[in-house]
Parts: structure tokens; sequence; C-alpha cells
């Protein structure tokens, strides 16, 4: 056995592979808007492409969800990590979320969900994919994604393009206890 590794509580386990990109989910509906930072979303199909969040029961965001049957994920880039610590660390029953930091939103093309471009990215539009027995017992919420963006200065041709002129755009992952890693240092893999 390595004389490295140590046990891990498993109340942490999950932050051993819980390093994906940050995302910023946005919802809208009944003239109220939200946005909240997820560390846990994931991909589920490419064709119709579906996705996975968790978004917490008792939130106001799952609420707006639930209301609206969509919402929108927002890739926020490393300019962007006081904002998304910030929207993830209060509730947005106590106000509005965008006006209170100044942060501008455009309007989802095919949902209307709020969409933050400003030092995101990219961002998806989501219709949620209902399951009852899924929104009842777990945190976890599915959806189709039905648009998408990205800035084209690191994303293009379906490729990230994470370099060091672009580094305000690299993609947050969140470490626990408002600790960041922002992607960077692309390694390419040898041909075989």
């Amino acid at each position: 056995m390595n004389e490295h590794f140590r046990p891990v509580a498993l109340e942490h386990a999950s932050r051993l592979i819980n390093h994906g990109p940050t995302v910023l989910v946005t919802s809208a509906a009944g003239g109220r808007r939200n946005v909240m930072a997820a560390a846990w979303s994931m991909p589920v199909e490419f064709t119709p492409p579906r996705i996975a969040v968790v978004i917490d029961k008792s939130t106001l965001t799952r609420e707006l969800v639930m209301a609206s049957g969509a919402f929108a994920l927002c890739l926020p880039g490393a300019a962007l990590v006081d904002f998304t610590h910030a929207v993830g660390s209060v509730s947005g029953r106590d106000g509005d979320k965008f006006e209170r930091h100044g942060m501008a939103v455009t309007q989802g093309p095919v949902l209307g969900m709020p969409l933050i471009e400003s030092g995101c990215a990219a961002w998806l539009e989501c219709r949620l994919i209902p399951e009852p027995h899924t929104e009842t017992a777990y945190d976890t919420c599915f959806a189709e994604v039905v648009a998408a963006a990205a800035d084209t200065r690191i994303f293009a041709n379906g490729h990230w393009l994470v370099n060091d002129d672009n580094q305000d755009l690299h993609t947050l992952h969140h470490l626990g206890g408002g600790n960041f890693a922002r992607a960077g240092g692309v390694i390419r893999a040898k041909s075989t």
C-alpha cells in the first residue's frame, strides 16, 4: 500500500471526484428569477443532449425550476470567482442576486431563462425532464439541453481552448470551503 494514501471521511468522498466545472444555475418563473452556484452537474446522454444537476429541494432555484419546467447552466470563468462564491452562499429569497451584484443577463432563445454571458465560458438552456419519484426523493434534476452557446475565445469547433490568453474564461472547479481551481495547463496525450 502506498505510504501517502490515508482514509478519507465518507462525507468528503464525493469531493474526490467532484471537481468538474462549477455551474451557475439560473431560473425564472412568475416574475421572479434566481441564480445559484452548483458543483454537481454532468452530462448523462449525448443525443438528445441531457444533463443532471443537483439543486437542493429547499432552495428558491428548485422552486422556480419546478414552476417553470426549465433552467439554464452558465459556466463561469475565473473572473467570476467572487460572484460565483457569493451566489452560492446566500439565498435568493433575500432579494434578486442579479441586481445585488450588478450582473447583466440576456434571455434564453428557446425557454426565456436568464443567461449570463459576460465572464462566462458558455451556457446551456435546459428543459426539465419530469420524474416524480426522483423529484420527491432526491435533489438531482434531469433535463434536456435545448440551446447552448460558448465564447469562441475558449470553446470553438467542439473543443476547449484553454491557454494563457483566456485565463479569465477558464472554468472554475469547486474544491470546498470557498476554494476553487481553474482549468489550465493543457496536456496533450501522445497518439499510439
